[in-house]
């Protein structure tokens, strides 16, 4: 186990408290004009899926479980789960819907991710940080409307919903962001 001090927490790591394993969900540090400055932690337990809220000190220490964080290639979904398989010994593992949660909508065959992985048992999983995607639908743009200031609903061929310039259509490729699913640029593809 290491010790860090909270603020240095980020989406994807993994704690351990009362014997029991968390993944980060999102992690906030807030520095109130008056009073410690805190950290406001969402987790899963791994164990059993539980999600729990913990806040502390930006300068409290909290333990860092030791984890295995390997590069995989996605390969399919199916009934089991999620199947990749690691790109150098060719291992395959499958990972449980519940790990890869919201993010089922970023996965396409091939895609390079880091799992992490607890006594051979996947315990959490991180994206790229950005991703190409298509647009399958967006709205019309209203006439009057300023480029700079105004994005407009879209939806991507995944089923992904995101905001995007007027001048982006259906069919563009777009680059996103996987923190929050904003628009960052159109794909040069």
């Amino acid at each position: 186990m290491v010790k860090v001090i909270a603020s240095s927490l980020r989406k994807g790591n993994v704690v351990e408290m009362d014997g029991k394993l968390y993944v980060v969900l999102q992690a906030q540090n807030f520095h109130p004009g008056k009073g410690t400055p805190v950290t406001q932690v969402d987790m899963r337990r791994i164990a059993d899926g539980v999600k729990v809220s913990e806040r502390w000190r930006t300068t409290e220490q909290v333990e860092r479980a030791t984890v295995d964080e390997r590069a995989y290639d996605f390969l399919y979904e199916d009934g089991e789960g999620f199947h990749f398989m690691e790109p150098e010994t060719f291992e395959q593992i499958t990972v449980s819907p519940d790990v890869v949660g919201d993010g089922k909508v970023y996965l396409v065959e091939g895609m390079r991710v880091f799992l992490q992985t607890h006594e051979g048992v996947a315990i959490a999983i991180e994206y790229p940080q950005k991703i190409t995607v298509e647009i399958a639908e967006t709205e019309p743009v209203v006439k009057g409307q300023t480029a700079s200031s105004s994005y407009k609903p879209a939806v991507t061929t995944r089923g992904l919903r995101v905001m995007v310039p007027p001048h982006i259509g259906p069919g563009t490729r777009i680059i996103i962001s996987t923190e929050d699913n904003s628009y960052v640029e159109r794909s040069k593809d």
